[in-house]
Formats: C-alpha cells, sequence, structure tokens
C-alpha cells in the first residue's frame, strides 16, 4: 500500500494522477477548491499552500510520497509580482521546513519522496537548437525565476538527507481540459480544445511560434515514473528536463485540420496580444533529453497523438472519432 499526498490536487493533473491510484493505496489531496464532479476516491484537504498550519494538518499522516503541483502559473505569476514570489516560493519553503522539522523529530525515520513540478520556463533565451540536459537555467520571466528557485531549494533538502525527491521539469501540457487558465500558455490548448468543442478559439500569437509539448496523460506517466526512480542510482545533481514534442502552431493547426476537418480549423480566429507575445519569445522550443529517455521517461511522438489522448480522455461525448 502506497501513502500519497498531492499538494496541488485539485487542478487538472492533479485529479488525473490521483485516479491513477488503486483504492488500496491511500491519497490525500490539497487545494483551494475541488470539482464538483470529481470521481477521485481520496482524502479532500481545502485550503492555501500559504497556510502554514493547513500545510501541518496536511503533513500529519506522515504521506510516503508527495508530489507538489501547486503554483500560481506563469502568466498571474508575471501580472501579480508579490503573489507569485508568496505562493510559488515562500509557501515552498514553509512546506520543506516541515519536511525537515518531521524528520528529526523523528530521527531521522520519516523521509519522504517528494516529486516537485518544475518547468521550461527555467530557461531563458538565447537558446541552441535543442536544449541540452546540461544547459544553463537562466529564465526571463518570474515564473521561471521561480521555479528555478525552488529546484535549488529542493535539491539542498535531499543533498542534506532530509527526504528523497526528484524536481522534473514539465513541458507545457497540451491538450488541457476544461476552462482557460491564467497561464500564459493557455492557447496552446485553446485553439485545439475550443474547436474541437464548437467554439472559437483566440491565437494570441503567430503560427511560427515553436513550443515543447506533452499531453496530460504523459505528465501523470512523468509523474509516476518519477516516484519509482532511485535517486541514488541518478549521475545528475539537479532537475530533470522531460520528453515532448517540439511543434510549430501551424504544425499543431494542421494536426488538428487532419482529424477533425477545415471547418472546426476555421474556429481559431488570430488576435495578437503583445504581453503573450512577449513572454513566448522567452520560451525554449525544442531538447534533447537523452538522461530522462534513458531512465524510460517517454511522450507523444506527433501532434496529432497528443490529439487524440484529449479526444479519447477529455472530450465530452467522445464526438471526434
Amino acid at each position: 500500500m502506497t501513502s500519497v499526498l498531492i499538494i496541488g490536487g485539485g487542478g487538472m493533473i492533479g485529479q488525473k494522477l490521483a485516479l491513477s491510484y488503486n483504492n488500496s493505496d491511500t491519497v490525500s489531496l490539497l487545494d483551494m477548491a475541488f470539482p464538483e464532479s470529481s470521481d477521485v476516491n481520496a482524502k479532500k484537504i481545502v485550503g492555501s499552500v500559504a497556510d502554514a498550519g493547513i500545510l501541518e494538518k496536511t503533513l500529519t499522516d506522515l504521506p510516503d510520497t508527495i508530489f507538489y503541483l501547486a503554483s500560481v502559473v506563469s502568466g498571474e505569476a508575471e501580472a501579480d509580482f508579490s503573489k507569485g514570489w508568496d505562493v510559488n516560493i515562500h509557501a515552498f519553503w514553509s512546506f520543506l521546513v516541515q519536511i525537515r522539522d518531521k524528520y528529526l523529530k523523528s530521527d531521522g525515520q520519516y523521509r519522504p519522496k517528494i516529486i516537485f513540478t518544475s518547468s521550461i520556463a527555467v530557461f531563458g533565451s538565447p537558446f541552441p537548437n535543442k536544449i541540452t540536459d546540461d544547459f544553463l537555467t537562466a529564465p526571463r520571466t518570474s515564473y521561471g525565476a521561480q521555479k528555478a528557485c525552488c529546484e535549488l531549494m529542493l535539491n539542498d533538502f535531499i543533498r542534506k538527507g532530509f527526504c528523497k525527491g526528484l524536481a522534473i521539469r514539465l513541458p507545457t501540457i497540451c491538450v488541457r481540459p476544461g476552462k482557460p487558465n491564467l497561464a500564459a500558455s493557455s492557447f496552446f490548448s485553446g485553439i485545439i480544445r475550443e474547436p474541437l468543442n464548437g467554439l472559437k478559439a483566440n491565437l494570441p500569437v503567430s503560427t511560427d511560434v515553436r513550443h515543447w509539448h506533452a499531453s496530460p496523460r504523459s505528465a501523470v506517466r512523468f509523474l509516476r515514473h518519477a516516484e519509482n526512480l532511485n535517486r541514488n542510482s541518478l549521475t545528475f545533481n539537479g532537475a530533470l528536463n522531460m520528453p515532448g514534442l517540439s511543434c510549430t502552431v501551424e504544425e499543431q493547426i494542421e494536426a488538428l485540420r487532419s482529424i477533425a476537418g477545415n471547418e472546426v480549423v476555421k474556429l481559431i480566429e488570430p488576435n495578437p496580444d503583445e504581453k503573450i507575445i512577449e513572454i513566448v519569445k522567452g520560451w525554449p522550443e525544442n531538447f534533447d533529453v537523452k538522461i530522462a529517455l534513458n531512465l524510460g521517461f517517454w511522450a507523444e511522438s506527433s501532434f496529432e497523438d497528443i490529439i487524440q489522448t484529449y479526444i479519447e480522455d477529455d472530450l465530452p461525448n467522445n464526438v471526434i472519432k
């Protein structure tokens, strides 16, 4: 039996991750809110990661594995500077301090595995054609800076022996179900999700923008695989870049056309947004993830595969065949 805590468990990935466990496993979720239609059979704790008291309550059961998914997303972190740093940095520090204190009080007997979801936003331009595993982290956004700081904090707590774990840098997760969020990358999902649901979609950047993607199904697979890795056998010191698919917006649209037809694609409406354009300029486009692949991580090989995953897993009534 596995004892698991998912911080940020009310979000899309958190919900899918929780559903990947068996009924014999003990799963607890912490988040500000949970979907009313959730099928997840787990202990749900409503509260903010910025509340030290809530964190203390959440850690009472001493979970074996903790997935830390909670964050203020990219666009919101850029727009609200203080909120981004308060939630993404200070709350994570408070969490790690509580883990350290429990380790010390247990004379080293409590030493959980922490899987932290970082982001490819930790990288900043100029970029090589492909970012390799040893490329320098030099973020050009507040969100990227916050994720890079969290990677360093977690790595130091692991080095000191207070916990085990790993930070994994997720690609942009696409196609995300549900409504758009405040992430600057939200449009990557929107230009696929909305047309497939018969709705107009806003495209704020040019079609030659290239980016690194993986599906929600892959994100859950990354997290579960990371949970089972032995950190002591790894030959790097830091976070791990996850596999993904590099493609342009135009290639996304053509993949949609091949699956759903021209009438669906016509629902995409160009509407340039200078703020989004500026943020996206500083994002990486392609990766060479040899370490992750050698460790058994994998993702989709075509954007058609990513769209089909959304259709199979999340499209209401699965109306596209």
